[in-house]
């Protein structure tokens, strides 16, 4: 068996690209509910069909979805409420996945740049951060790129700001809308749930 001096194999990848909302951080419900209490005030009720736009989207995409035949003005006005209620659900706590607090300090102790890539407006993401206890090199939040998830460009500038090829890094994701947008931008993706939890180094390695 190995000792502990043992080197360590170099790991397959320059960086690890995380999603946040039900990656890192049990929030998918607190979004939904946010989105349902928005919907109703504005007379819909949602369904399993409306879950492809709103699980994993922008906030501006969602407001878009509840407002379709709206002016700009009105959509901005719904994207502000959808922010903060879902903000108001996130002051109120949120639940770390299992396993990612884990992961994200053996990243740090083996020196593996990290970036936050978002759906959710860096407003939220600060709001998020002190519950993970770590430091990522690069948060790219919504609306910090031309076009946001399921367009690559998110993950795209994270690869760019670390100075990482896209092709070698690791995309975490829980999402089809982040899937997609991971994948269009020539990352490896590992897939995640809430449910399951995140893998330890060890696993992501060999994955």
């Amino acid at each position: 068996m190995p000792s502990d001096s043992t080197p360590r194999a170099p790991l397959p990848y320059e960086a690890v690209l995380f999603d946040m909302d039900g990656t890192l951080v049990d929030t998918e419900g607190l979004w939904w509910e946010a989105t349902v209490d928005v919907a109703a005030s504005l007379g819909r009720v949602l369904g399993p069909a409306d879950t492809p736009y709103v699980h994993g989207r922008t906030v501006e995409d969602t407001a878009a979805h509840l407002a379709p035949a709206a002016d700009q003005e009105t959509v901005d006005a719904v994207a502000e409420r959808l922010t903060e209620s879902f903000a108001d659900r996130i002051r109120r706590g949120v639940r770390v996945i299992p396993g990612a607090a884990e992961l994200l300090r053996a990243l740090a102790t083996e020196a593996v740049p990290t970036a936050l890539v978002s759906a959710s407006p860096r407003s939220i993401v600060e709001l998020v951060l002190p519950s993970l206890g770590h430091r990522f090199a690069v948060v790219v939040a919504a609306g910090e790129t031309a076009r946001g998830k399921p367009h690559p460009d998110p993950y795209l500038e994270a690869a760019r700001l670390l100075a990482a090829d896209p092709r070698r890094c690791v995309a975490v994701e829980d999402s089809p809308t982040g899937i997609a947008a991971a994948t269009a931008a020539g990352c490896r993706v590992l897939v995640v749930s809430p449910s399951a939890g995140l893998p330890d180094l060890r696993v992501m390695s060999l994955s």
